[in-house]
């Protein structure tokens, strides 16, 4: 191919590259601030631009495309011996670039509107073609041609690259100003656009709306941010440009921390700090590393792949760079806090950041498969997993805590035990974890442990066990550690009701304690699974056993009265007899009532339970045994004498029981 033939005929002349609305561009060697330079200036009429543009525009196209003809021709020379002619045309393209340069300098201020206007595509257009015209230059052997030229194109170049670099650190700084002003802040709660409180340990998610809010850039500027990085890096600027953005966008997320009030801790202080304060500061890393996960990486991440949207592996490697200096910030105050001191009120936050840290991984990681990714999930793994073996060995704490409240003293009037409530409303809130815990037990727990044993033990051997051998099946390792717990509360509990003397009050006391758990058991579906409906039912037959128990054991002997024997001798009623058999049940009940006015049965259902109950064996008895003997008494005061309860004093006297509180002997329906 004819290089030189090619050349001589596509030579423009200057006259017809610049028409009246192609202004002359200056010398390559004149100051740029003070020549004039119209290529796209404002200096003419507004009309007469709106005029004109489309013919210049048309013209540098021309100009570009001529310039990329003459490359590809010189790309695909057989003779590469001599360097061909160079055409007109590459001045021309020179001239334009450089225009565009001294206009940019005369600015005090850059613009900062970020959108792509015809004048930039031209401008990229004409940088990409005259590096693909310098590149292609250089298979040729050095002549004073070529030489001047590659000088001429490499210095035009170098400041073509200085001045997109700032036009791309401008765009960058500007329009990351806001990035973050959707971010939790201290005074808030996660989501705090809506500004709704969170719940103890339960943490909302982002609504996924506000993962578009962040960074910030409208699709026009990360269009322009794209271009600009594609022409660097094709001109063999990539260091320069990565250096720009990575700076740019440490600073933004930098500044978006900052808002979110996470500050580095180092782990000695973490150590010695109380947990009321580490709470706190735990309470923030949990809202900065939520907010990492649903919003800032995958915006960091979205937003390299779409302005290197062509170098998926530079884009790969600034987000990777960018998320691993702030992960290993999360994962350093994460280990310091895994090795602080254990206590159970440590638990539910604990598993916040397990869970918190598992969220992190696929923000990190996304369709990335590079070995940086693979070491920030290992990373994360290992840290989780040791928040995950210390929530596990906490919980297993538990135990330890129920065997080691040894009470000397009961609680007053047979009332729910506060182990009893702390241990269930403990397991209420663990188990809104269920999923987490099963996760964790899984991975830490050891199987062959005592407490294990214990339990399969059980199950396999004690038919009147209220779980069934079936869970057996299906049991999980935590699972199998709630059973133990609920184990050993019953033990307890069952040594702490042998502090009563009285044994009807021991009865109350574990129908007390026994109702309190079922109900805990019902209002927690995840409690309620873990044990099962079988566990449920028989747990239920156990608690109405000892209300049964309580019943023939207090209301037995005033049944015993009431009772005809010993009344009647040959047929025939003795009054001495029925006499004292009314003193006797007026006594009896008399003593009853002043003693169980006093016991608490504090949940309401039972309370009317046990009354109904106590109503439906005594008062039928009593009425019978008043209606059959009544009349075997002398009347008028002698029988107010002996008969001191009509049948419905009864009944509000037992409406009395149970309510805490000693009643008055007097109460009776008029």
């Amino acid at each position: 191919m004819e290089i030189n033939s090619f050349s001589k005929s596509n030579v423009y002349k200057k006259n017809d590259i610049l028409s009246p609305r192609t202004p002359r561009t200056p010398p390559i060697s004149g100051n740029s601030d003070n020549n004039q330079y119209s290529t796209w200036s404002s200096n003419d009429q507004d009309s007469e631009e709106a005029e004109g543009s489309s013919n210049h525009g048309h013209n540098i196209h021309e100009v570009s495309e001529d310039i990329d003809r003459f490359t590809d021709s010189l790309s695909t020379a057989d003779d590469k011996s001599n360097a061909p002619q160079v055409p007109e045309t590459v001045e021309t393209i020179v001239k334009i670039i450089e225009s565009r340069i001294a206009k940019f300098n005369s600015n005090k201020t850059p613009t900062k509107s970020g959108k792509m206007t015809e004048e930039d595509s031209f401008f990229m257009e004409a940088v990409r073609s005259l590096s693909k015209l310098a590149n292609a230059f250089n298979e040729f052997p050095s002549s004073s041609t070529t030489s001047s030229l590659l000088d001429r194109t490499s210095m035009v170049l170098q400041r073509a690259m200085a001045f997109m670099e700032e036009e791309f650190r401008a765009i960058l700084e500007y329009s990351g100003t806001s990035n973050a002003k959707h971010l939790s802040t201290k005074s808030s709660s996660f989501n705090s656009i809506q500004e709704e409180s969170s719940d103890r340990c339960m943490l909302p998610e982002l609504e996924s709306a506000r993962e578009d809010d962040y960074p910030g850039y409208s699709p026009e500027i990360v269009t322009k941010m794209n271009r600009i990085a594609m022409v660097m890096i094709s001109v063999g600027y990539e260091t320069e440009c990565c250096k720009v953005y990575s700076i740019a966008r440490r600073k933004a997320f930098n500044d978006a921390m900052k808002k979110l009030e996470l500050e580095k801790i180092n782990i000695e202080d973490v150590q010695r700090m109380p947990w009321e304060s580490l709470e706190g500061e735990t309470t923030r890393w949990i809202k900065a590393a939520k907010d990492c996960s649903n919003v800032l990486f995958p915006g960091e991440r979205n937003l390299a792949e779409s302005v290197f949207s062509e170098y998926p592996l530079i884009s790969r490697s600034l987000f990777s760079n960018l998320a691993r200096a702030v992960v290993i910030q999360l994962l350093d105050f994460a280990e310091a806090v895994a090795m602080t001191k254990r206590s159970a009120e440590k638990l539910f936050k604990f598993l916040d950041m397990y869970e918190t840290l598992s969220n992190l991984i696929p923000a990190i990681s996304g369709s990335s498969s590079d070995d940086n990714h693979h070491e920030m999930k290992s990373e994360i793994s290992s840290t989780g997993d040791r928040i995950g073996e210390a929530a596990v060995n906490i919980f297993c704490d538990l135990e330890n805590s129920i065997k080691g409240d040894v009470a000397r003293t009961p609680v007053p009037g047979g009332a729910v035990h506060p182990l009893t409530r702390y241990v269930m409303n403990y397991l209420k809130y663990a188990c809104e974890y269920k999923k987490t815990l099963e996760h964790i037990f899984q991975q830490h727990a050891k199987l062959e442990g005592s407490s294990i044993g214990f339990i399969k033990s059980n199950l396999e051997t004690e038919n009147e066990s209220p779980r069934g051998n079936q869970i057996m099946a299906n049991a999980t390792p935590f699972s199998i550690q709630l059973m133990t717990v609920m184990d050993l509360l019953d033990s307890n509990l069952e040594a702490k009701s042998t502090l009563y003397k009285d044994l009807s009050l021991r009865y109350i006391f574990m129908v007390n304690n026994g109702r309190y758990i079922l109900q805990k058991v019902k209002g927690s579906t995840e409690i309620h699974q873990v044990m099962g409906d079988t566990w449920y039912r028989r747990r239920s037959t156990v608690v109405r056993q000892f209300h049964k128990n309580y019943q023939r054991e207090t209301w037995g002997r005033v049944l015993q009265c009431l009772g005809h024997e010993g009344l009647q001798v040959n047929k025939k009623v003795q009054k001495l007899a029925v006499k004292e058999r009314f003193k006797t049940f007026s006594t009896v009940f008399d003593e009853i009532h002043k003693t169980q006015s006093t016991w608490v049965v504090s949940d309401e259902q039972l309370q009317s339970e046990l009354r109904v109950s106590i109503s439906a064996l005594v008062i039928p008895a009593y009425r019978s045994f008043l209606g059959r003997f009544q009349q075997h008494l002398d009347g008028g005061r002698s029988a107010e004498k002996y008969i001191k309860y009509q049948p419905e004093d009864i009944e509000t006297l037992i409406e009395g029981l149970f309510d805490g509180n000693p009643t008055s002997m007097n109460k009776r329906r008029t």
